[in-house]
């Protein structure tokens, strides 16, 4: 019985996430070469992006659990809120939402997860994105969903993520990734696919756009699998096309990839360089958006993913719940830099993290890494 605990927690997490990735590819195929008007992108009070994408994933992966758990059941941790669409003036924001996710569950039954039974209405949409109000805490079940990770990358036609995990009294017990612009590495032992994960800012061409993948593991499993994204009007059939994939043996760091975010205004990207020079890491830095670094490290794309936040700012679970275990399972190790396991009882923030996060293939990189966080942190300050 242990074996199948959260089995079928698993597979329709799995299944709702390629729902939300096809959503975003044709979400993400209007904006590109097109003029973005008020209607599809927001700023929020942080100066983030939020699009109709990020919105109707959460509108989609929030009914799809109530209606297969029982929303009575449904606890969901999640980025967005309803105060912008239900402004008045946001109505042809909203419209634009309700359109996107009728469109996306209408599709349902091609992923092996129902619908609802009629065309759902502004009220419902509201009601499902608004259900993810939980904020988590150390007991019971709870769904965390960053419904578009990295929205800068998306808009600007580059990485971003969905990802779902589920904790179970304060520990990652699933993890799935969606990640539509990053592809399946076919050669496990070509270092030059890399170019794959590259976050510069360009158009991808459309046939790009549709080999995306999705990455998942349970936990205690010690596995890890990725699957294409589902094409066109093809039927996703479960476990069909998986694959499962290993963190790199590279443990040299002169020989190591190491990834950073591409955003300057949350990570002390001056810290990470001298970390990476005093340990010899002799690669320039792959600056990825969204969770596609934990994906990275997963597939041996990467060894290293290192982020030492500025002053101020505090980290959301929401953006590493699903791929820390995703890593975790695939042979790899996180911790925050003072070498501790991340802890996601707290509620929506990781609470008490020491300094930074560091994700390696392994634990001979991972304990050079550490080491050097310690010898280097009293002579810069983030």
């Amino acid at each position: 019985m242990e074996k199948e605990k959260y089995s079928e927690e698993l597979n329709v997490a799995v299944r709702v996430v390629h729902m939300a990735c096809g959503l975003c590819q044709k979400v993400q195929k209007g904006f590109l070469g097109n003029a973005l008007d008020d209607d599809e992108v927001k700023s929020k009070d942080d100066d983030s992006l939020v699009t109709i994408a990020d919105w109707s994933v959460q509108a989609t992966v929030s009914w799809i659990l109530s209606n297969t758990f029982g929303s009575e059941n449904v606890s969901i941790v999640a980025e967005e809120d309803v105060q912008t669409l239900s402004k008045p003036e946001s109505a042809g924001l909203l419209g634009k939402v309700v359109s996107t996710v009728n469109e996306c569950l209408a599709q349902a039954s091609r992923y092996g997860l129902k619908g609802p039974d009629k065309t759902l209405g502004p009220s419902e949409i509201l009601e499902a994105i608004s259900r993810c109000n939980s904020n988590g805490g150390p007991r019971g079940r709870h769904w965390v969903l960053d419904p578009v990770d990295g929205t800068l990358g998306f808009v600007r036609g580059g990485q971003y993520a969905v990802a779902l995990a589920l904790i179970d009294n304060a520990e990652v017990v699933v993890g799935v990734l969606g990640c539509p612009n990053y592809h399946m590495k076919r050669d496990r032992h070509n270092k030059q696919q890399q170019n794959h994960i590259s976050s510069e800012v360009s158009v991808p061409s459309p046939d790009m756009l549709e080999e995306g993948c999705v990455m998942y593991s349970k936990k205690g499993t010690g596995e890890a699998w990725v699957q294409p994204t589902v094409s066109g009007d093809s039927q996703y059939e479960w476990p069909n096309f998986a694959k499962q994939v290993r963190v790199s043996p590279i443990d040299d760091p002169a020989l190591a990839t190491f990834c950073e975010p591409v955003e300057r205004d949350n990570s002390n990207h001056s810290f990470a360089a001298g970390l990476a020079s005093s340990v010899g890491l002799r690669n320039k830095p792959l600056r990825v958006y969204s969770m596609v670094k934990y994906a990275a490290i997963a597939q041996g794309d990467a060894e290293i993913f290192m982020k030492f936040a500025r002053a101020g700012y505090k980290e959301k679970i929401w953006d590493h719940a699903a791929g820390v275990l995703i890593v975790q399972e695939a042979g790899g190790v996180v911790t925050d830099a003072g070498g501790r396991s991340l802890d996601f009882s707290k509620g929506i923030y990781l609470e008490s993290l020491d300094r930074g996060i560091v994700a390696c293939s392994g634990t001979k990189l991972h304990e050079k890494l550490i080491g050097a966080v310690y010898a280097s942190w009293e002579s810069s300050s983030p």
